[in-house]
Order: structure tokens, then sequence, then C-alpha cells
């Protein structure tokens, strides 16, 4: 079992990760929407949930990958950096040029924090924290991440001697420092689910990824079942952990990182033993996602803000009026048409990511 056969195996999950992210970031109507495709409004997990997650866990396998043989020097620090800048860069670009919020009018008001900034800022410090820390040194760190979070967030007061709570208010650390830090330039006024203190659990979504691509890439045999074993542990622990420290995607939370590190393990267990033990073609549409994963992401969200904010004479957008002139029927439930919507989107990215395999272009950012 070759390193380019492994990566191949991640490659796949990371694609069904990226089509996932497409389908629930892209509905037709938003008011209409399956809810298994919305996030949780706080505390709880749907599919909508377990999609960041999974994509940072797979940046930490790949940082196994590509760093596990490296020697840190000047070079290697500048190519981390520049890759880092680049997906900070994207992240804001996004933001400035087509805002999620319609409000956003100026500079005051846009938004700082995004999914491609988080990307860059876990990208960035998992890799130089790999290159620099054993193994051992790496569990202690994301054990020590994990329970400090728990504690802050959950029993040091604030300033004032005030309790801090888990709830959506003002007084979770969580939005506390982020309104500090960040005032206006958030998603919402009382939260923001990239926001800078989440970021840091985040990381150690991205570490457990980096202990997974040490198994994968280790002479042991039958590393499914060792994966099995892993998922399963995070799982339990994690399920434990969420009676007091409540599963949490917006906080970020301990248990979070744990459950959704798990789930993910337990997949990549499935997809390892299918494709790589038992050698059973499971097809390559992922996989040629999975090659392009970044650049299809940042052109999904940003050919989607432009159909929203490109008007079709006076009633519609590009999007709406895409939307109900293909795809809302009399007798089909607004549900049903959004999610249809989304598919095609799908569909149109997998054409894209399939073209792109077969000419060999790679785009990396």
């Amino acid at each position: 079992m070759t390193l380019k056969n492994r990566i191949q195996s991640v490659d796949f999950l990371r694609g069904l990760t990226i089509v996932v992210m497409i389908l629930v970031n892209t509905p037709g109507d938003w008011g209409f929407v399956y809810k298994p495709l919305l996030h949780a409004k706080w505390n709880g997990l749907t599919i909508a949930d377990f999609v960041f997650p999974f994509f940072l866990y797979i940046v930490g396998i790949s940082i196994s990958f590509v760093y596990k043989a490296k020697t840190p020097d000047k070079t290697i620090y500048k190519k981390i950096a520049i890759r880092s800048l680049k997906l900070i860069g994207l992240g804001l670009f996004l933001n400035a040029f087509l805002p999620y919020i319609p409000f956003v009018e100026s500079w005051e008001k846009m938004r700082i924090p995004g999914v491609l900034q988080r990307i860059g800022i876990v990208f960035f410090v998992t890799s130089v924290l790999y290159l620099n820390m054993s193994k051992k040194g790496l569990m202690i760190l994301t054990a020590g991440i994990l329970v400090g979070y728990w504690i802050w967030l959950g029993y040091i007061p604030f300033p004032g001697g005030d309790t801090p709570t888990l709830e959506r208010a003002a007084n979770n650390w969580a939005n506390y420092l982020d309104l500090q830090l960040l005032g206006t330039h958030m998603w919402k006024p009382d939260y923001d689910p990239e926001g800078i203190i989440s970021t840091i659990p985040s990381i150690a979504s991205a570490l457990t990824g980096v202990f997974i691509g040490e198994v994968l890439t280790s002479s042991m045999l039958r590393k499914h079942l060792r994966l099995l074993g892993l998922g399963s542990l995070l799982l339990g622990i994690g399920y434990i952990w969420s009676l007091v420290f409540p599963l949490n995607k917006a906080l970020w939370s301990s248990s979070f990182v744990l459950v959704t590190s798990g789930y993910a393990t337990l997949i990549l267990a499935l997809i390892y033993y299918l494709t790589d033990y038992k050698e059973i073609s499971l097809g390559n549409m992922f996989t040629y996602v999975g090659s392009n994963a970044i650049v299809l992401y940042f052109s999904s969200m940003f050919i989607s803000k432009t159909f929203y904010l490109i008007s079709v004479g006076e009633k519609y957008t590009i999007h709406s009026w895409l939307y109900e002139t293909v795809f809302v029927y009399e007798g089909m439930s607004k549900e049903f048409s959004s999610l249809l919507y989304a598919l095609v989107v799908i569909v149109f990215y997998v054409v894209v990511a399939y073209v792109l395999y077969r000419k060999r272009i790679f785009i990396k950012v």
C-alpha cells in the first residue's frame, strides 16, 4: 500500500466533504431547506455541522502526509506561511467583494472571519506544531486545548465576577471576546461561527487528523481496525463529555471536536477498508472533487454570491430566476425544489472537477 494510494483514499473523503459542503451552502431557497441540511440553531448536530470539522480533520491528515519526513527550515516555513496567507486572502476577498450579509456596505461592517480564513490559520498553526513537536507532545497539547477550553468557557468568571454560560448570548466567553476584538466585523451581532476564540479548539480538530495520518502512513497491518477503534474511542469520550459541555459548532466545543473527529475516522475506516484493503472501486467522483477541493469550494461560493447580486429585470436575480423558472413546479414541495437546485449545482461542479482531473490540472492554494 503506497502513500499515493492512501492520499487517494483521503481525497475520496475530502471530495465527499466538499460535495456535502456545496449541497449545504447552495439551496434554491433558504426559506425551504430540509432540516438536516441546516446547521443546528445552537446545541446539537445536523449533517451540515459535520462538514467543516471533517475538512479540518482532513487538513490534519494531509499535513502528516506532506511533512512527515521533512526537516523544518526557512523554505518550508515560507511555503506554509504563503499558503496560509493565500487562504486567508481568498476568504477576505469573498467577504469584501461579495459579502454574506446584504446590509454590508462598508469596511466598518465587513465580516473578517470565515471558513477559508479559519482553514488558513489552522493549517499554519498545525503545520508548525507538527514540524516541531513529538507525537506525545502533540497528544498532550491536544488534550490540553480541549480541557482548557472547557474550563475557560464553563468556569472562569468574567471581569467583574459574572458567571459565564454556554448559551448564545454576550455572556459566553467566545462571543464576549469576539465582540471585544471584532466589534461589527462579525457574522451576526451575537456570535460568529468562525470567530477568533473558537478557532483555538478547531486546531484540535486538525490535530486529530494528524494522528490519523500517522496511522495511515505507519507500517501496521489492517489499519482499518485501528481506525475503527480510534473512531469509537473518540465518539465515546465525546458523547460522554457532551453531557457537561454540549455539542456545539458555533462554540466549537471540545465534545464537538471529538464526536465529529470520531465519525470522520469511522467513515475513513470504511473507505480505507473498501478501497485499499479489499481493493473495491467506489468510483472516482469524489476523488475528482477532492483533488481540487479549495478551488471548487471558492468557485461555488463566488458564483453563488454573484448569482444573488446580479439582477435580471426588476423582479429577479440570476439565482431567483433560475430557481423559480427551472426548479419550482406546482405540486412539488418547496423543500424538494430547493434540494433539486443544490443537486444540480453539485453535478455542475463534479463535471468541472472531472475535466480538471482528466487534464491533470490540480490547483493548489
